[in-house]
Protein backbone atom coordinates (compact mmCIF):
# COMPACT_ATOMS: atom_id res chain seq x y z
CA UNK A 1 0.00 0.00 0.00
CA UNK A 2 1.42 3.33 -1.22
CA UNK A 3 2.46 5.51 2.48
CA UNK A 4 -0.01 8.37 1.55
CA UNK A 5 -2.61 6.44 1.77
CA UNK A 6 -1.85 4.97 5.30
CA UNK A 7 -1.26 8.41 6.31
CA UNK A 8 -4.62 9.78 4.72
CA UNK A 9 -6.60 6.94 6.09
CA UNK A 10 -5.31 7.13 9.70
CA UNK A 11 -5.39 10.52 9.21
CA UNK A 12 -9.16 10.53 8.35
CA UNK A 13 -9.55 7.98 11.24
CA UNK A 14 -7.95 10.13 13.99
CA UNK A 15 -9.93 12.94 12.74
CA UNK A 16 -13.12 11.51 13.25
CA UNK A 17 -12.21 10.34 16.55
CA UNK A 18 -11.34 13.32 17.62
CA UNK A 19 -14.71 15.05 16.46
CA UNK A 20 -16.72 12.49 18.16
CA UNK A 21 -14.90 12.67 21.23
CA UNK A 22 -15.11 16.79 21.71
CA UNK A 23 -18.61 16.09 20.98
CA UNK A 24 -18.97 13.75 23.79
CA UNK A 25 -16.33 14.96 26.18
CA UNK A 26 -16.14 18.49 27.62
CA UNK A 27 -12.81 19.32 27.65
CA UNK A 28 -12.30 16.34 25.08
CA UNK A 29 -8.55 17.66 23.64
CA UNK A 30 -6.98 16.84 27.53
CA UNK A 31 -8.21 13.40 26.72
CA UNK A 32 -7.38 12.83 22.80
CA UNK A 33 -4.29 14.04 23.63
CA UNK A 34 -3.92 12.15 26.79
CA UNK A 35 -5.09 8.77 24.93
CA UNK A 36 -2.89 10.10 21.91
CA UNK A 37 0.67 9.82 23.51
CA UNK A 38 -0.53 6.67 25.36
CA UNK A 39 -1.35 5.33 21.77
CA UNK A 40 2.37 6.40 20.25
CA UNK A 41 4.30 5.09 23.54
CA UNK A 42 2.78 2.07 23.24
CA UNK A 43 3.40 1.61 19.24
CA UNK A 44 7.13 2.95 19.73
CA UNK A 45 7.60 0.26 22.74
CA UNK A 46 6.61 -2.48 20.39
CA UNK A 47 8.76 -1.52 17.57
CA UNK A 48 6.37 -0.48 15.52
CA UNK A 49 7.63 2.20 12.80
CA UNK A 50 11.43 1.10 13.45
CA UNK A 51 12.87 -1.38 11.20
CA UNK A 52 9.69 -3.83 11.85
CA UNK A 53 6.11 -2.45 10.40
CA UNK A 54 7.33 0.67 8.89
CA UNK A 55 4.15 0.79 7.65
CA UNK A 56 2.12 0.79 10.79
CA UNK A 57 3.86 3.67 12.15
CA UNK A 58 2.61 5.38 8.92
CA UNK A 59 -0.80 4.56 9.88
CA UNK A 60 -1.07 4.53 13.96
CA UNK A 61 1.45 7.01 14.63
CA UNK A 62 1.62 9.64 11.70
CA UNK A 63 -1.87 9.05 10.36
CA UNK A 64 -4.03 8.23 13.17
CA UNK A 65 -2.36 10.04 16.46
CA UNK A 66 -1.77 12.78 14.18
CA UNK A 67 -4.91 13.66 13.23
CA UNK A 68 -6.38 11.96 16.58
CA UNK A 69 -4.32 14.56 18.86
CA UNK A 70 -4.07 18.01 18.34
CA UNK A 71 -1.82 20.96 19.77
CA UNK A 72 -3.75 23.87 17.66
CA UNK A 73 -6.97 23.27 19.74
CA UNK A 74 -5.21 22.65 22.75
CA UNK A 75 -3.51 25.88 22.08
CA UNK A 76 -7.14 27.68 20.98
CA UNK A 77 -8.44 26.50 24.04
CA UNK A 78 -5.71 27.95 26.23
CA UNK A 79 -5.90 31.06 24.65
CA UNK A 80 -9.58 30.92 25.45
CA UNK A 81 -9.14 30.32 29.05
CA UNK A 82 -6.14 33.18 29.24
CA UNK A 83 -8.53 36.03 27.56
CA UNK A 84 -11.15 35.54 29.61
CA UNK A 85 -9.19 35.87 32.53
CA UNK A 86 -9.00 32.12 33.78
CA UNK A 87 -5.07 32.16 34.91
CA UNK A 88 -5.53 29.66 37.80
CA UNK A 89 -7.73 27.42 34.97
CA UNK A 90 -5.71 27.87 32.44
CA UNK A 91 -2.70 26.53 34.62
CA UNK A 92 -4.32 23.83 35.66
CA UNK A 93 -5.22 22.92 31.97
CA UNK A 94 -2.07 23.42 30.60
CA UNK A 95 -0.17 21.45 33.50
CA UNK A 96 -2.42 19.16 33.06
CA UNK A 97 -2.45 17.97 29.38
CA UNK A 98 1.48 18.62 29.90
CA UNK A 99 1.34 15.91 32.53
CA UNK A 100 -1.24 13.62 31.20
CA UNK A 101 0.20 13.25 27.80
CA UNK A 102 3.79 12.40 29.30
CA UNK A 103 2.15 10.39 31.64
CA UNK A 104 0.04 8.87 28.85
CA UNK A 105 3.29 7.97 26.72
CA UNK A 106 5.32 6.01 29.13
CA UNK A 107 2.19 4.30 29.92
CA UNK A 108 1.97 3.59 26.42
CA UNK A 109 5.67 2.26 26.63
CA UNK A 110 4.97 0.30 29.87
CA UNK A 111 1.74 -1.41 28.15
CA UNK A 112 4.10 -2.63 25.21
CA UNK A 113 6.31 -4.24 27.64
CA UNK A 114 3.29 -5.92 29.25
CA UNK A 115 2.04 -6.67 25.73
CA UNK A 116 5.86 -8.31 24.51
CA UNK A 117 6.23 -10.06 27.84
Amino acid sequence: MRDWVCVAAGGAAGSLLRWWVGGVVTRGTLLVNVTGSLLVGLCFGLGIGQERWPTWRLLLVTGFAGGFTTYSAFNQELVELLRAGAWSRAAGYAALTFAGALAGGFAGLAAARVVRG
